[in-house]
């Protein structure tokens, strides 16, 4: 295999991950026409979102423990071509139960499939590199959240409506599943890495031990006070990121009388943008400090979430859309910082063996708690219109708060003896 692969790795997967979060923004930057015509409430949106992200939930554990078990170029092909097939067809729906489904339950379990089978293959090729890598292909995370805004903005000129879009990313998709098909190696190809330290690595990735069972993974993960610290983190960014995503440019768009489509580009532009900005910065700047300060992670990423709780309050209490774009901003940037290193922090105290396992688990928790904001926004607006969105963000950034205190624990007490060298 080619030296230069791993980076040929990055950007496929780079590709797969922007459809990913492109597609998942894709609701609600269309949130208000798709209400307009089907005639949705704003619980039923909620709930829509909450159900997504309990079907990850349901799911991903199940990806994680058969990411560790088979072949993980053909997990991560499927999953993109399933998700993006699902996208074309919420071009079709006719109402709540349509979208419920094809958004939520069948799109989810596409979806919940790529994640733990990339990332762990990502660590495989990377060791010194790891943060690096990973920042990168996070930073497809936030192009594909930038240029949401700015494609539906574009594409709903030019096709005319929110089904046509939604048919249209999917059919990209589709087409770069079949890519990966001769693009992505699987892991059983690497038997001629040229290091013995890249051998462990790549062995690390294939099919576990015949005695290995999905209770070993399971205890790597409960038994483990770091771990569950990490995920801790990590349910308060993913809980704080659905409900922004989701009722992002509804709030600008309702509190400050623009257009849907000023508000999506807006909110979404200027808050990935410097989330970009920030999670390469933050790859390269972890990868210099982490050799001498092994918790430098762990300590980056509880100041990202104490320095990030103010930009949300800052959010639902913006006085101008201006404002609100500025703190959108902020908040970007301490994002961009913490989820540099969601999975590199979990690496650091999971053995290679179990990592796609932990990855599921790791998603599982996070989408379980973290979509309950989805539902709660969407109760809150119903009952209390833009107000009740101001009081969301607050409520998000109590969220950030208690994530900070259950990582500096981790910081503290529990990281030295839970770290793995490998």
């Amino acid at each position: 295999m080619s030296k230069h692969y791993k980076w040929l790795l990055i950007g496929m997967l780079s590709c797969a991950f922007f459809f990913h979060q492109a597609d998942r923004a894709l609701f609600g930057l269309l949130t208000i026409p798709i209400q307009d015509e089907l005639n949705l409430t704003d619980v039923q949106i909620g709930w829509i979102n909450t159900t997504l992200s309990w079907t990850l939930a349901a799911m991903t554990v199940v990806a994680g423990f058969l990411g560790d078990r088979f072949s993980r170029k053909w997990i991560i092909t499927l999953s993109l071509i399933a998700w993006s097939l699902m996208t074309v067809c919420m071009g079709f729906i006719g109402g709540f139960i349509g979208a419920l489904f094809f958004r939520s339950i069948a799109t989810g379990v596409g979806e919940s499939f790529y994640a733990p089978s990339a990332y762990a293959l990502i660590a495989v090729h990377h060791k010194e590199t790891r943060s690096v890598a990973l920042s990168i292909h996070q930073a497809a995370l936030y192009v594909g959240l930038m240029a949401s805004g700015l494609i539906v903005a574009w594409a709903l000129g030019l096709l005319g409506s929110w089904r046509n879009v939604f048919i249209a990313f999917g059919a990209a998709g589709c087409a770069l599943g079949v890519f990966f098909i001769w693009g992505l190696r699987d892991n059983d190809s690497r038997r001629d890495a040229e290091t013995q330290s890249e051998s462990r690595d790549l062995r690390a990735a294939a099919p576990p031990r015949e005695n290995s069972a999905l209770s070993d993974g399971l205890r790597a993960y409960f038994c483990n006070p770091s771990a569950l610290c990490a995920t801790a983190g990590f349910v308060a960014i993913v809980f704080v990121n659905n409900a922004y995503l989701f009722w992002a440019p509804k709030f600008a768009a309702e509190k400050f009388a623009i257009a849907v489509g000023e508000a999506g580009k807006g909110v979404m532009l200027w808050h990935h943008l410097f989330a970009f900005a920030a999670i390469l910065a933050g790859g390269i700047l972890t990868d210099r400090f982490v050799r001498k300060m092994p918790r430098f992670r762990l300590g980056f990423q509880t100041v990202a979430l104490l320095c990030g709780a103010p930009a949300l309050v800052w959010i639902g209490r913006a006085p101008s859309f201006t404002s609100l774009l500025i703190a959108a901003s902020v908040y970007g940037v301490f994002r961009g910082f913490f989820e540099v290193n969601t999975h590199a922090s979990l690496f650091d105290v999971v053995a290679p063996q179990h990592r796609s396992t932990a990855v599921g688990l790791l998603n599982m928790i996070a989408f379980f708690f973290g979509g309950l904001s989805g539902v709660a926004m969407g109760a809150l607006s119903h009952s209390r219109g833009v107000h009740g969105f101001e009081i969301g963000f607050g409520v998000m950034a109590a969220a950030y708060a208690l994530g900070a205190a259950l990582m500096a624990f981790s910081f503290f007490f529990t990281f030295k003896k839970d770290r793995v060298l490998e």
